[in-house]
């Protein structure tokens, strides 16, 4: 049998070094630096061949879980996907501000997938008929899109993204719940595996459907969620679904100002001017604390179960509704008041006009007024209220009443979602279980990754001041050998051998290459901690004068010289244990 050749750098086309720090540099900025990935256009990246290792040893991690502890099938769904399919599902329109749209040469309307439950329902349906095919499980790892308003953060945010979906199906509800639970502890695996300390949290399904979904979030400042949690029970939630127990307002006369504030949005159609009225005072309950408020302190999510169409993304709403209510325009239509009902329920009898504050409108445009104090699952201290601010770091926690909430800002990495037959039932997907006679529709799930996020979190997560710093799970190569100026390249190779013949714990995830470039020995160093190998092994003075060798983690934070008849035995602990 002929050897496998030696990996070396000198063979690897990566465009390493060159560009100059400027200022404080992010991960994202490494990664380019260290010429893992460059920009072709906004939200959309060129993996590089670094770049691509990373992501390919992430996607070959997911697809042995979804494998051989779920039992799924690997599948490569077409990404244009045909938009009467998504009419026939009932969310074309729902998520039509995100979605890539175009026509072929017939005029017929297409758009590329920015996920993939009507085309796997459709499949499935033309497909499986009998009960004996069920359960189920297909999954797929490919390119999605999503048309971003804002992308930002480089792979965090991106209008082109790898995503693992896992799509299931059961001729049961208890069978669905069984498999979900099923997911949500192979997904527990995955990320210990990446060394991502991720929190399985309880959110919304939102557009995608189905009544129970759990998101998988890495605390991170860069989060754009926020993740609320006990310091005493196991409740933990997504912001869009938390609760707390409310407050109490602060009558004006107690402070002597003014006892409200108010935030603007408008819809995405621009049509609608969304007024949210809060209290500017509160008192919390059980230790008095007094609170101000301002219009950064307003939850979105809350403001979107009153009005879904609402534009997050839009800070100063008043410009756009100018237009809306220009006379050449005339677009707006409504304007709506949510009230925070801590409120008295003489303010919303106050407001007589359109809303105060908004310039006067043409004579022949005015649209008619919905004040809004609607039941919510928000506020669950007072029945039937409308708790319109954000929970805050200290609040009551609603389940076991004597803990206080924490708030983490987090990024998600990955969610699961039970459908039930959300889509299954519009696209006809069915099955017949004895001794049932009419087919009924089967019970889904599914269940993503975002692949590409999961490389650009764990950047993030692990980098430090010097460079990169990947798990051994993740790393482009998780050992680099690196031969000092004067070292033969035979010695270099020995080192390498040895290093490559490691069995045991930890064995399988060593992947070395030897540094051969020609370049001087601080040079390589240096590049080798900004690109992040795990573990170097240095051939330097000690490999001249004693045939020692150097090992550095700097994870770790180890430096050790050693006989290289204990290399295998420490470089397989290290990886073991990184």
């Amino acid at each position: 049998m002929v050897p496998p050749a030696v990996a070396r750098l000198s063979r690897v086309w990566f465009p390493s070094g060159g560009i100059a720090v400027s200022g404080a540099e992010d991960a994202h900025s490494k990664l380019i630096r260290a010429g893992f990935l460059r920009q072709s256009n906004a939200g959309m990246f060129h993996m590089l061949p670094l770049g691509r290792r990373v992501q390919d040893k992430v996607e070959g991690l997911v697809a042995s879980h979804m494998e051989q502890l779920l039992g799924a099938s690997r599948v490569s769904l077409s990404a244009i996907s045909a938009e009467a399919l998504w009419e026939k599902s009932g969310r074309l329109e729902k998520v039509a501000s995100e979605l890539f749209r175009f026509s072929d040469r017939r005029d017929v309307p297409y758009l590329l997938a920015p996920t993939h439950e009507e085309e796997i329902t459709s499949l499935v349906a033309r497909t499986v008929k009998s009960y004996k095919d069920l359960p189920l499980r297909l999954y797929q790892i490919t390119r999605k899109y999503r048309d971003e308003f804002r992308p930002r953060h480089g792979l965090l945010r991106g209008r082109e993204f790898i995503m693992k979906d896992l799509y299931t199906f059961d001729s049961s509800t208890e069978s669905a719940l069984e498999t979900y639970e099923n997911v949500r502890a192979a997904y527990s695996e995955i990320f210990a595996a990446l060394k991502l300390p991720v929190l399985p949290v309880k959110a919304s399904s939102g557009d995608m459907g189905g009544d129970l979904s759990h998101e998988y979030h890495l605390p991170t400042p860069l989060g754009e969620d926020r993740v609320i949690s006990c310091a005493i029970c196991d409740y933990v939630v997504n912001e869009e679904i938390a609760s707390s127990v409310v407050s109490e307002a602060v009558p004006a006369d107690t402070l002597g100002d003014t006892p409200y504030g108010i935030w603007r949005g408008i819809t995405k159609n621009r049509t609608k001017l969304v007024n949210v009225w809060y209290p500017k005072w509160t008192r919390s309950l059980g230790n008095d604390e007094l609170r101000e408020h301002t219009a950064q302190d307003v939850n979105l999510s809350v403001v979107k179960s009153v009005e879904p169409d609402l534009d997050a993304g839009v800070e100063d709403a008043l410009p756009l509704w100018a237009i809306a209510v220009a006379a050449e325009t005339r677009t707006a239509a409504e304007v709506i008041n949510v009230i925070d009902s801590r409120l008295p329920p003489s303010f919303a009898d106050s407001l007589s006009g359109p809303s105060p504050n908004v310039s006067s409108w043409p004579s022949e445009l005015n649209p008619p007024i919905s004040r809004l104090s609607v039941s919510s699952r928000h506020g669950a201290g007072r029945a039937g209220s409308l708790d319109v601010l954000r929970i805050r770091a200290g609040d009551k926690c609603p389940r076991c009443l004597s803990g206080s909430l924490k708030v983490d800002k987090a990024m998600e990495l990955g969610h699961t979602f039970f459908l039930g037959t959300r889509y299954s039932e519009p696209l006809g997907a069915m099955t017949t279980v004895p001794p049932a006679v009419h087919p009924f529709p089967m019970q889904m799930g599914c269940y993503g990754i975002g692949i590409s996020r999961v490389v650009g979190a764990a950047a993030e997560h692990l980098a430090d001041k010097t460079g990169l710093n990947w798990p051994v799970a993740m790393a482009p190569y998780s050992c680099v050998v690196i031969p000092g100026g004067d070292c033969d390249d035979g010695d270099a190779v020995q080192v390498y051998n040895h290093i490559n013949s490691i069995t045991g714990p930890g064995s399988g995830l060593i992947d070395v290459v030897l540094d051969d470039r020609k370049r001087s020995l601080p040079w390589k160093l240096t590049d080798a901690d900004l690109i992040g190998f795990p573990v170097i092994v240095l051939l330097g003075r000690e490999w001249r004068t004693a045939k020692r060798v150097e090992v550095q983690c700097r994870a770790l934070g180890m430096k050790q010289v050693v006989e290289i008849g204990e290399l295998p035995t420490l470089v397989g602990q290290l990886h073991a244990s990184l």
